[in-house]
């Protein structure tokens, strides 16, 4: 078994979670099995109810867990299935560790930093790495070197590198190296400060990746070398993407940085075949066509909100050949300024999941304007729900129909909460969450969209269509296309009389892949295409 540790320095948001993924795709590619983990400093048992204005999107994996964004990044890029294991935080090993105490297995020792919490930390690596069968587990610490509360996880790997020994565990330290325009010239100090924190817990990296808008000259390459105790060839440059996250693995194979990883960890594989990743990089930077995609959000403003959905799009445009312009919405504004003066000259309209009142009008207006002039819609979660209220109040005339997450009191519940729902108090982990089959109904658009009959899609929710009103608005147009095994909930709808008007309940960006994209984002932007075909011939 070999680990690899990835760490950051100098500043948050440096893409350690992408660099992570994208030496998963080269490793994997290699020919050996991998799996990647995400260690998160904070205190949080999961990001499940944390804004997402502070963490960017929850990630979803199969078994329901509530995750880091990163571990979006680690399966999109790889064939690796996640589950709990993989994402980690302080808060769940504090809570293990307590629970332990409580129980008396420490057999009344005062139980401390080291060696009890590190401990713990060892045990979720080693799980990781046993319950998966890989044969290396990238293991990337979440925060910046320096945090606190980051310095029991960097103890923990110090250690784990020490008991595994050298040619079994590598450290690969993602940093800033800035370029100061009035100087004219990129700065290595903060890298060196970086790396020496580091080196004062114990940490010697074996690899620094660069991270850096102007190329790495040969003499910053050997100052960085020289003053942090790195081979030259271990200064690894990572510029910024000139087009997609996904032209990271082809940089750093051109860098050798996955050569150089077997070379430390004593592999003899052969080298990696990315024609396939090449190619789907070709699509994205050439596309045939152009769309203008509007997402309608109430988390707009962060551009990590909806990374899954913009990802998702991204596959299935280039599955089309078809580069696609997000116009990102805020469902307020359309409150304040209208539908038309926001939405007007977009292809297709699409309305992703959330969960509080503030912007839901502006998200039950897009979808009015999106029905009104036969404009692609696709409702993911909450999307799906506020076109049903809007169909419920406009066309089938229950003016005051809602969802009783945002009016408790209305009388007409097309949106309600299920009665086991209803007897809980605690919020974290308390939604319909994971993978679950949806059946799908033949002569509807999303069985055409997935040519089968079922599907197994990832939910993240706890609000579901009151199946009271299935008849009354199955008459008037609104189509069920896909429900839960046992037919008692309802996973799809769609409207009749309309070139593509899709809703799901579940959340399908989470399955998406580079070269294999999800069925309806593939379906949505093929009826966005004929619809700019329409408007502009």
């Amino acid at each position: 078994m070999k680990y690899i540790f990835v760490t950051g320095g100098v500043i948050s948001s440096l893409g350690k979670g992408i660099t992570a993924a994208a030496l998963g795709t080269l490793l994997e590619r290699r020919g050996v099995k991998i799996s990647l983990q995400k260690l998160d400093p904070y205190l949080n048992v999961d990001p499940g109810t944390m804004n997402p204005y502070q963490h960017g999107e929850v990630y979803v994996l199969e078994d329901g867990a509530e995750t880091d964004l990163d571990l979006g990044h680690y399966e999109r890029f790889t064939n690796v299935k996640l589950s709990k294991l993989n994402n980690t935080t302080t808060g769940q090993i504090y809570e293990a560790v307590i629970q332990q105490e409580r129980q008396g297995k420490y057999l009344g020792k005062t139980v401390q930093v080291i060696p009890h919490v590190t401990n713990e930390i060892k045990n979720r690596i080693m799980r990781v790495a046993e319950s998966s069968g890989c044969d290396i587990l990238i293991t990337e610490i979440g925060g910046t070197t320096g945090d606190i509360e980051g310095l029991p996880f960097l103890e923990a790997i110090r250690q784990m590198a020490l008991e595994v020994g050298s040619d079994h565990a590598l450290f690969v330290h993602v940093t800033y190296v800035p370029y100061i325009k009035a100087a004219g010239e990129l700065k290595t100090k903060p890298t060196q400060q970086s790396v020496a924190k580091l080196r004062e817990i114990g940490i010697q990296p074996h690899v620094l990746v660069c991270r850096s808008d102007h190329p790495l000259t040969e003499e910053v390459r050997a100052k960085l070398s020289l003053y942090c105790n790195v081979s030259i060839e271990g200064v690894i440059e990572e510029l910024d993407v000139q087009h997609t996250i996904y032209e990271v693995p082809l940089m750093l194979q051109k860098e050798k940085l996955d050569a150089l990883v077997c070379k430390y960890l004593k592999l003899d594989l052969p080298e990696a075949d990315l024609t396939d990743w090449k190619a789907f990089v070709e699509k994205i930077m050439h596309p045939s066509h152009q769309l203008s995609i509007a997402v309608v959000g109430k988390y707009i403003g962060h551009q990590d909100a909806y990374k899954s959905i913009y990802e998702a799009l991204t596959h299935a445009g280039a599955f089309l050949s078809c580069g696609v312009e997000v116009k990102k919405v805020d469902a307020e504004e359309i409150e304040e300024k209208g539908a038309e003066t926001l939405l007007q000259g977009s292809d297709g309209i699409l309305v992703p999941g959330g969960f509080g009142s503030r912007g839901i009008e502006g998200k039950i207006e897009a979808a009015k304007y999106a029905r009104l002039h036969h404009i692609p819609y696709f409702g993911l979660c909450l999307g799906m729900q506020t076109a049903i209220i809007e169909f419920s109040r406009n066309v089938v005339g229950l003016t005051d129909a809602h969802s009783t997450e945002f009016e408790s009191m209305t009388s007409n519940p097309v949106i309600c909460l299920l009665e086991e729902q209803k007897k809980l108090s605690s919020l974290g982990g308390s939604m319909r969450l994971g993978s679950s089959l949806c059946k799908l109904l033949p002569n509807t658009k999303a069985y055409e969209a997935y040519r089968r009959d079922t599907s197994r899609e990832r939910h993240r929710h706890r609000y579901e269509f009151n199946m009271a009103y299935k008849p009354l608005l199955e008459k008037f147009g609104l189509k069920i296309s896909g429900t839960t095994e046992n037919g008692e909930l309802v996973e799809l709808i769609e409207l009749e009389n309309h070139p593509w008007f899709v809703g799901c309940q579940f959340h399908p960006e989470f399955q998406s892949r580079p070269n294999c994209p999800h069925p309806l984002f593939v379906a949505f932007l093929k009826a966005s295409l004929e619809h700019r075909k329409k408007t502009h011939s």
